[in-house]
């Protein structure tokens, strides 16, 4: 399932870049920078409620497929122009980082 399909179904707002025809692989839930950058692998979905120019920066260096801001968390103004400028695809939601795992689990669960 790529990522234009993950976001039609759990709802999600595209923030910056593209979903089109990119593929997702595991995701990683976490807030804590340094942890994120040793554990989200190459085109993980990574779920957070930071919203700065260091996770576009982490999500650059680890080639995450996508950010997802959880809780309707806003991208500052500065990590716009960065993720825009580095081709990072940033998705938003309102649903808790337990929620959106959820989903995500019970999607690829169901292969629905």
């Amino acid at each position: 399932m790529n990522l234009t399909e993950l976001a039609a179904r759990l709802g999600l707002e595209t923030v910056a870049g593209d979903t089109e025809g990119r593929e997702w692989h595991g995701v990683y839930a976490g807030d804590l920078l340094s942890r994120a950058m040793s554990h989200v692998k190459a085109d993980n979905i990574w779920i957070t409620i930071m919203s700065n120019t260091n996770v576009i920066a982490v999500a650059s260096l680890t080639e995450a497929a996508a950010v997802v801001l959880a809780e309707g968390v806003e991208l500052i103004p500065e990590a716009m122009d960065a993720a825009l400028d580095n081709g990072i695809t940033v998705l938003s939601s309102k649903h808790t980082v337990y929620e959106l795992c959820a989903a995500i689990h019970e999607t690829e669960t169901r292969g629905a």
